[in-house]
């Protein structure tokens, strides 16, 4: 998924100097152009978005501002932003002044993200039954 209008952004700044820019580089901006966002995120259930939705409007601006992020770098997108939690579990750690989310995510083929499960926390450590609902979505994400 790219921005709307980027391709021909760099078309027309080509355009207007393209007698000094060999094709090489043309091909180039264009490719990058198009990598932008090139992951795209899923859902495990439609309640889980709805559960994101309903956070407060800090935690959801800086989730909103994570999952551009995760679009973007994938599985390059690391800490304050993401982490890994092992075994192809990984945790988005959006935070605001009404205090601090986590939505658990992993890959899957295509260039996919799902997002398998998220609350708002109220304890520094993350529950393990948090833990455990995540594992058990992301082993029925894997196992088809």
């Amino acid at each position: 998924m790219s921005y709307p209008g980027q391709v021909s952004i760099v078309e027309s700044h080509l355009a207007s100097f393209s007698h000094d820019v060999p094709a090489q580089l043309t091909v180039v901006l264009k490719y990058a152009n198009f990598c932008l966002m090139s992951y795209s995120i899923d859902y495990f259930h439609s309640r889980i978005k709805a559960e994101i939705e309903g956070w407060p409007d800090g935690i959801l601006a800086d989730y909103a501002r994570m999952v551009e992020l995760l679009m973007e770098f994938g599985p390059n997108l690391r800490m304050p932003h993401s982490r890994a939690i092992g075994g192809g579990l990984f945790e988005l750690r959006p935070r605001g002044r009404e205090g601090t989310g986590r939505a658990f995510y992993c890959f899957v083929a295509g260039q996919r993200v799902v997002i398998l499960h998220a609350f708002i926390k109220k304890t520094q450590e993350t529950p393990e039954q948090e833990l455990k609902i995540a594992r058990k979505r992301m082993k029925e994400v894997q196992n088809g």
